[in-house]
């Protein structure tokens, strides 16, 4: 796979029915290893070692209902409070990451509230944080280091 714009990792293969998987820590099972998935371990990875966001608190891969549509997100960061904290969008290296890619999860946003959202195709990464009462959103250089809420 290819080199991502992250730290170096450890992960877990294995080879299943001739594909190669990966070992998803929060989802507890190996999963095909596809362009994307190389990207959503990374960012798993990273928001656990480098951001220290308690492993319980990450969802991986879950049904979302956007204007009655069933869509699914990539990850999510909850609060202890049950309120997002962040929510990611995840794209293979190989797509370009647009403004259908932030209208994406904009959409999914509108559902979920979350306090701050990323976008990354493991080489370009976008951060912002969301201010709902002034309706507006902030890019950031990284992701805040987990603080709970209070």
């Amino acid at each position: 796979m290819q080199k991502l714009n992250f730290p170096d990792y450890t992960f877990r293969f294995k080879n299943s029915e001739n594909k190669v998987a990966i070992f998803d820590e929060i989802r507890k099972k190996f999963i095909i290893l596809t362009p994307e998935e190389w990207v959503r371990q990374h960012v798993v990875k990273y928001i656990l070692e480098q951001k220290m966001y308690p492993k319980s608190h990450v969802n991986v891969e879950k049904t979302v209902k956007v204007n009655g549509l069933t869509k699914r997100y990539d990850i999510v960061v909850f609060q202890p409070d049950g309120s997002i904290f962040l929510l990611v969008e995840c794209k293979a290296p190989g797509i370009t990451i647009s403004q259908s890619t932030f209208d994406q999860i904009a959409r999914y946003n509108m559902s979920l509230n979350a306090m701050h959202m990323m976008v990354t195709n493991g080489l370009n990464h976008y951060f912002c944080q969301m201010d709902y009462e002034q309706e507006k959103y902030f890019f950031l250089q990284d992701l805040p280091e987990y603080k709970p809420a209070k």
